[in-house]
Formats: C-alpha cells, sequence, structure tokens
C-alpha cells in the first residue's frame, strides 16, 4: 500500500561545526559529502578524538556562522573569525574512524574555545578532498562523509515527528534530531523506512541506513541542558525500533546524484521496498 502523497522540502539545515548549533538555508547545494557546508568543522580533545554534545553539552552554547572566509564563533559576547586553514595537518577520530589529513585551524581558534568550554580543545577543518568513506557494507558503491557520525546527509518527516509527540504527549522540535533535510507533506509515519532513492531538488538520495537516536535527543538543542533523563527516547523506543532493537529517527543517506536543493521543493520517491528496519 502507497504510505506517501504530495510531498516537499520544509527546512534545509547545515551544522558548521559538528554538534553546535544549525543554521538554515532557503537552498544549498548538496555536493558529494552532502549539503554543502555541513560539519565541516569540528572540535577535537588533544588525543584528537572529536568532542559531540554526547559528553560535552557545553557545546551547544557556542554560535557559529559561516563566512566568505571560514566561520565565526560567538561565546557569551565573545566573537572570533576563524578563516578556512591549509597545510597544518592532523588527525582526526569520529567513533573508530581514524581520518588522516583534516587541517587544524590554528592556535587563536583553540585558546578561544579552550577558555569557553573550561577544557582544552583544539578546531579542525575537514578540506574538499574525500578522506573519509562511508561503510560500503551499507553504501553499497564508495562514497564519502566529513564529521558527520557516519553517512552525508540525515532525512526525517514532520509525519514521524508528530506521531512521536502525540504518543509522548510533548511537543518535541525537530532540531533535537538535527536533520540536513525535513519533509513535510502527505505520508504515514515512518514512510521513510520504505524508500530506497529520492529525488529533492536536482539532486538524487540514496537511503542507506536508518539513524540510531542517543542521548542527544534528550538535551535541549539551545542549551544542551538534559530536559528529561528518559525522553524522547523511551517513548520512541516503544514506537519505532530496527530488528535488532536500536532506537530509530531519521534516515542516513548518501548522494547518487549532486544538486540543488529549495525550500518548497517536491519529493519524489523513485525506489521504494519494504521498511528498512526489519
Amino acid at each position: 500500500m502507497r504510505m506517501w502523497g504530495g510531498m516537499n522540502l520544509s527546512r534545509i539545515s547545515t551544522y558548521p561545526v559538528k554538534s553546535l548549533p544549525a543554521t538554515d538555508h532557503a537552498a544549498r547545494t548538496i555536493g558529494s559529502m552532502g549539503v554543502d557546508g555541513d560539519r565541516r568543522w569540528a572540535v577535537l580533545y588533544p588525543t584528537g578524538t572529536v568532542a559531540t554534545r554526547r559528553e560535552f553539552p557545553e557545546l551547544a552554547r557556542i554560535s557559529v556562522v559561516e563566512t566568505e572566509e571560514g566561520i565565526s564563533l560567538c561565546h557569551d559576547g565573545d566573537r572570533l573569525d576563524v578563516p578556512r586553514p591549509s597545510g597544518a595537518q592532523t588527525t582526526a577520530f569520529v567513533f573508530s574512524n581514524r581520518i588522516e589529513g583534516v587541517e587544524d585551524a590554528g592556535n587563536y581558534a583553540a585558546s578561544f574555545l579552550s577558555s569557553a568550554l573550561e577544557r582544552e580543545v583544539r578546531l579542525a577543518y575537514f578540506p574538499d578532498r574525500p578522506l573519509r568513506p562511508v561503510n560500503i557494507k551499507y553504501s553499497l558503491t564508495p562514497h564519502f562523509t566529513g564529521f558527520a557520525d557516519g553517512y552525508p546527509v540525515l532525512i526525517t518527516t514532520n509525519a514521524s515527528l508528530r506521531a512521536l509527540n502525540q504518543a509522548a504527549g510533548h511537543e518535541f522540535e525537530m532540531r533535537r534530531f538535527r536533520p540536513n533535510l525535513v519533509i513535510e507533506g502527505d505520508m504515514a509515519p515512518w514512510a521513510e523506512d520504505t524508500w530506497r532513492r529520492i529525488r529533492v531538488g536536482t539532486s538524487v538520495l540514496r537511503i542507506v541506513k536508518p539513524c540510531e537516536r542517543c542521548v542527544m535527543t534528550t538535551q535541549d538543542p539551545k542549551t544542551g541542558v538534559q530536559t528529561d533523563r528518559h525522553e524522547p527516547l523511551a517513548t520512541l523506543g516503544k514506537l519505532h525500533r530496527s530488528a535488532r532493537g536500536r532506537i530509530i529517527f531519521g534516515q542516513n543517506a548518501v548522494v547518487e546524484q549532486e544538486g540543488t536543493v529549495v525550500l518548497g521543493d517536491t519529493i519524489e520517491v523513485l525506489e521504494a521496498g519494504p521498511s528498512n528496519l526489519l
């Protein structure tokens, strides 16, 4: 049975620095590594491990704006413009993935962030050249990503969020789930689990893996403060688990065809199948 009707793109978001706040866009280019500018910067511990709000919720309180030269960081009224670095290569780790050849953003950025976070950290930039392949077990063909957890694009739907909120009796906002593309329209909750390939604007995306959710969803996205130890994960765990028991919200995708997306773009499902949670 068909689970969707007319659908359109209702939000385009990037996260210029991993785990820092989102930037929303009216239009954006989608390249081979995802939505342009998404998670190209990351805060690193001295070991090279990428810091995230899972263990460091204070990252939510640092704002970031893209500039022509790089990014601008702001914390408690203090601001620092950081140009894109070139040449000072370092190593970063996202989970068990070792990424060679990312670029250190310099001592000014490190000092600013270390002072803001009261912990020694550095800032790194992911260059344009592909350095980090996604798991080919799921993507089937070679694709690359930046500092994202695992895949270049995360897609969610408002229909699924409404189902979660109704079951939880609470209005959780979509920002808790940090998607790149949010889809609105005439569809059943969790219809996205059945999509295999979709066209958004002039880009074509292949759905490769459900997105497992973590403690970050329990934090206020503006402050990083944990608003509830259990929700929305407890309700979501009753509604939407994979066959392996993973709590799922949203779908990870790779880029089959680069293009441009604009708010309001029609979503076309090019290929569908059974739920990929089974």
